[in-house]
């Protein structure tokens, strides 16, 4: 299992406690899906940066916290990009008034959830998706 975090230039993601957050996460993988192999790449930028792939990619002039890539080759393996903006992140945070570790854990998680199968399109699932993010929340700082 690999699961890393890279900060693009000027970029400061401010996450601490990655052996745990690394053992959680695949806690939740192994919850949800039967695979042998992780290996996740979370990389953290700017607004700009996550916009420039939202636009490129999936064609969305939007602004966004998070983009999940699923490159997956099998369904025994679980190899994914996910690109987390800490500019959203930070905004959300204050939006939702919570912390900003907490809104960060909440997309970190979010990502992880997406690649498990959960959807957020339609409102029931958007719904599923945030019950799906609390238990998670809880599950890990235990609150």
């Amino acid at each position: 299992m690999a699961i890393r975090y890279f900060e693009e230039e000027g970029v400061k993601a401010r996450l601490s406690g990655k052996r745990a957050l690394n053992t959680y996460i695949r806690q939740v993988i192994d919850e949800h899906l039967d695979v042998k192999k992780v290996e996740i790449n979370y990389i953290f930028c700017t607004d700009e940066g996550l916009l420039e792939k939202n636009i490129a990619f999936l064609n969305h002039d939007t602004l966004t916290d998070i983009i999940t890539f699923d490159l997956s080759e099998s369904e025994t393996e679980l190899n994914s990009e996910i690109y987390i903006s800490v500019d959203r992140v930070a905004d959300n945070a204050q939006q939702f008034g919570v912390s900003y570790n907490t809104e960060l854990h909440r997309v970190l998680f979010h990502g992880i959830l997406h690649l498990c199968g959960f959807k957020d399109k339609k409102p029931e699932e958007e719904k599923e998706m945030r019950r799906q993010e609390d238990l998670c929340l809880k599950g890990y700082f235990g609150a």
